[in-house]
């Protein structure tokens, strides 16, 4: 157990974070290389770009939207999202890893506010996946993974709040341990080939919606041409 664990905690952390990062900057390179081929190939090359930044941050910030849609199931979403960002970005143990193997770190929560993320993002996860099973709407637009996702995620909530707060026997320590490990890992390599990737496109996909709804050169000389009415009007 203690060699698996500590293969989990190294070689294996530092694989399934990599192919995190790599996956990740190649969705975002794809995506850049696609609007800008988007941009060359297009007849209008005017770009909004107060509007693109108003949506974009209308999208970051869904404020308006909460009001407007599912208020409450909006709210539990969002507060889901801080929790799983804040949480284990600015946890003590995780950020003195970081200290310890790459010679810095950053603030950190207090143990106090680190619990109560904790508690509630498993409490949102649940709420989350309970309100897509128990709305009709939200089924007929779920696939397997949109429920899966919720429960995926707060496994490794669950297993370091055990190691963190309860007083378990070591053998369960470790197991708990080895759990939170390997659960945060397999979050690590699916993020890159899931909807998770969106937490990198968010920032993008005002821009690439804007730049993809723009026809190509001459596409209004080309419609008429198969219409067999050339230079008339469009």
């Amino acid at each position: 157990m203690d060699a698996f664990l500590e293969f989990a905690t190294g070689p294996l952390f530092r694989l399934t974070f990599a192919i995190m990062i790599l996956g990740l900057v190649r969705i975002l390179v794809l995506d850049l290389i696609g609007m800008f081929e988007a941009y060359r190939r297009a007849g209008d090359k005017t770009i909004p770009w107060k509007l693109t930044l108003s949506r974009t941050l209308e999208w970051v910030f869904p404020v308006k939207r909460v009001i407007s849609h599912r208020p409450v199931y909006s709210v539990i979403a969002i507060l889901f999202h801080i929790g799983l960002l804040v949480t284990p970005i600015f946890l003590f143990a995780h950020v003195q890893l970081w200290r310890d193997g790459l010679g810095f770190g950053w603030w950190t929560l207090s143990p106090g506010l680190a619990d109560t993320l904790t508690l509630a993002t498993i409490a949102l996860g649940v709420l989350l996946f309970l309100g897509r099973v128990g709305s009709r709407d939200a089924r007929s637009l779920s696939r397997k993974q949109d429920y899966l996702w919720p429960l995926v995620l707060i496994v490794p909530f669950i297993t370091g709040y055990v190691c963190a707060n309860l007083g378990v026997s070591p053998a369960l320590y470790r197991l708990s341990m080895l759990v939170h490990v390997l659960s945060g890992e397999l979050i690590f390599v699916l993020i890159p080939f899931t909807k998770i990737a969106h937490c990198v496109l968010m920032p993008l996909s005002q821009l690439v919606s804007t730049l993809a709804w723009k026809f190509p050169a001459r596409v209004d000389e080309d419609v008429c041409t198969t219409l067999n009415k050339e230079g008339a009007p469009v």
